[in-house]
């Protein structure tokens, strides 16, 4: 988790992680202005086999869109902190719904969480019953999507190091 945090301070971004209880909010924070850039919130859910990250929602304001790193950049550091917690309280699984607000922005969904190391399971489309369940849970239509969170960290965590070490 240092290393993502000290990737962030240099990247001017301030990010605070809040839990209560199995919940947890992730906030970013431009470190020039003060102003909220982004948030991530979710949970942690014990299933069967065993815990399951649950990652409920990701917003970024309007503000990250000037900013001269990319949107990717911001939302990844939202993500890989959401990940090394989900990690770090004991899930092997890391689940999402690409919500399907309208075909354009769901398809850049889908392909940002694919290339970050989602996969797709299932299409909740809201035409079957079964269905119902995804649609309480997620709070609407969409991907469902998961990913293996060691599998993303692993993938993931050269971007995080000091540049210094990566030589």
């Amino acid at each position: 988790m240092s290393d993502i945090l000290s990737a962030s301070t240099a990247q001017n971004l301030d990010l605070k992680l809040l839990t209560l209880g199995p919940f947890f909010r992730i906030t970013a924070k431009s470190r020039k202005t003060g102003n909220e850039l982004g948030k991530a919130e979710g949970v942690i859910r014990v299933w069967l086999n065993g815990k399951i990250l649950h990652l409920d929602s990701i917003r970024l304001n309007k503000e990250t869109i000037g900013m001269d790193k990319s949107l990717f950049g911001v939302a990844l550091f939202i993500g890989a902190v959401a990940i090394r917690f989900g990690y770090d309280s004991g899930c092997k699984l890391a689940q999402l719904l690409a919500i399907n607000d309208s075909p354009i922005y769901h398809t850049k969904l889908v392909k940002f969480y694919t290339r970050i190391g989602f996969k797709t399971v299932y299409e909740v489309t809201g035409s079957t019953i079964g269905d119902m369940r995804h649609m309480l849970v997620w709070g609407g239509i969409g991907t469902l999507m998961d990913a293996n969170v060691e599998d993303l960290l692993i993938k993931w965590c050269s971007r995080f190091k000091p540049r210094d070490e990566m030589k």
